[in-house]
């Protein structure tokens, strides 16, 4: 599969990740399922807005707004005042007159003044306070994403200058803005909206355009949720990155069409231990390149056994270990790599029982590197711990049971042009080998073997 067929290969679960990478060149998730997406992302809001200020339209009205600020509008308000001796401002002698008669008509210290002011609450600046609200805040609710050296972020909001301390300075300081006032929870109303889409004014009227345009999001209509993906899907620069998103993605939607049930996305980035979580009769939770340590799993290898003595490479192995240790000052363990996917489930409460899958990623039709990664998925399922314990093969000396039942681990290569054995075929091996054409197929067979041992 090449890169354009996997990124044809994705869906709006593509919504979640935002570590590097860049935006597609080509349409993205042409099969939106726009019901029940708040439901189904952790983040649902942070990540809408998120993409939503990466719209081009938003980053190019972002980059005109210092010098349309100037053209702000702004009504003359005639404020009246009662006053008693000085007089500040123009006296209204017919609301003078009035005003003494109901209270003291002898009364010839007291004045009705008018004084008129610039007033800045209309409609148009109450829209435009509004869409610099929600810029200003998400920028702010997602500083941990911007700030990472992303080229996503460089595209949008750093090619030219640095646009989001240029947002943050205007919204804060720009004493136009400063003056409008925050709108109300109901606000903008349509009729603010309409006002400011007919105004003469084009920072009025992109304003209203944008604010609609994001209303349609957050109303799940489907033509606009495909059309920001296509804007704003962030996608890995890396191939191989990328196919290990592609199959992730194809884990979780088989899982949903077994289980009858939707996921729970987490967001996808640096650091973050869950990517989905699954309920019902068994919860279901998938980790994506990590260890998943909040679990209390690791890969840490075993030391050497006390009956014998250690070979010239265990020797190396372990001398370095003890000098980085007292160097550092830390306790240093030799552990494995970390799996591409990890499936976790908790079959039951009574007693807990766990059962897992581990799935390498290889994107390669590499002979060795294809041996490597077998190499790897049978570490991974000799050396996977719970806290401290062993998962595979703690109360056996068979050497094949600290691999598992077979369903366990999971090697997906890319396509091959040679004939391989069927999964079927596979059925006494260790681990199970797929290539990535076979996943739709194959995946929810090997998936339902691991839920139902």
């Amino acid at each position: 599969m090449n890169r354009e067929d996997l990124i044809d290969g994705l869906t709006q679960d593509i919504l979640a990740y935002v570590m590097n990478g860049g935006f597609p060149k080509q349409e993205l998730a042409t099969s939106i399922k726009p019901e029940a997406l708040d439901q189904r992302f952790e983040d649902y809001e942070l990540l809408l807005d998120l993409h939503f200020i990466l719209k081009p339209d938003i980053v190019e009205f972002v980059e005109q707004l210092s010098q349309r600020l100037r053209n702000v509008r702004t009504e003359t308000k005639t404020v009246a005042r009662t006053q008693r001796g000085g007089i500040d401002g123009h006296i209204n002698w017919g609301s003078t007159v009035k005003a003494r008669y109901s209270t003291n008509p002898n009364d010839r210290s007291l004045f009705v003044t008018e004084n008129r002011s610039e007033d800045y609450d209309i409609p148009e600046n109450i829209v435009l306070k509004r869409l610099l609200s929600i810029i200003y805040t998400t920028l702010r609710d997602a500083d941990e994403y911007l700030k990472g050296n992303y080229d996503w972020v460089t595209d949008r909001w750093q090619a030219n200058t640095d646009l989001i301390d240029e947002v943050q300075r205007t919204v804060e300081r720009n004493v136009h803005v400063r003056r409008i006032r925050d709108p109300d929870t109901y606000e903008p109303t349509e009729r603010m909206l309409t006002t400011a889409a007919n105004s003469r004014q084009e920072i009025y009227r992109d304003a209203a355009t944008l604010l609609r345009a994001r209303q349609e999001l957050f109303d799940r209509d489907p033509d606009a949720l495909r059309t920001l993906l296509s804007q704003t899907a962030i996608t890995p620069d890396d191939q191989a990155r990328l196919f290990e998103l592609y199959v992730l993605f194809r884990f979780i939607s088989t899982l949903e069409d077994i289980q009858g049930t939707r996921p729970v996305f987490q967001t996808i980035r640096s650091g973050r231990q869950e990517v989905a979580k699954i309920d019902g009769e068994q919860e279901i939770v998938l980790y994506h390149d990590t260890s998943a340590s909040a679990r209390g799993l690791s890969f840490r290898t075993g030391g050497i056994p006390d009956d014998r003595e250690p070979t010239r490479a265990e020797c190396v192995q372990q001398t370095a270990r003890d000098v980085a240790s007292t160097y550092f000052e830390k306790n240093f363990q030799n552990h494995t790599g970390r799996p591409d996917v990890i499936v976790l489930e908790i079959k039951s409460d009574d007693p807990i029982t766990y059962e897992y899958l581990i799935a390498e990623v290889k994107h390669s039709t590499r002979e060795e590197t294809i041996r490597t990664g077998i190499k790897e998925t049978l570490e991974y399922l000799a050396f996977l711990r719970i806290n401290q314990d062993y998962v595979f093969g703690q109360d056996t000396s068979d050497e094949e049971d600290i691999f598992g039942s077979g369903w366990n681990g999971l090697l997906v290569v890319q396509d091959l042009d040679q004939e391989t054995p069927s999964v079927d075929a596979q059925e006494d091996e260790p681990i199970t080998i797929i290539q990535a054409g076979e996943l739709d197929e194959e995946l929810p067979t090997i998936l339902r073997s691991v839920l139902n041992q």
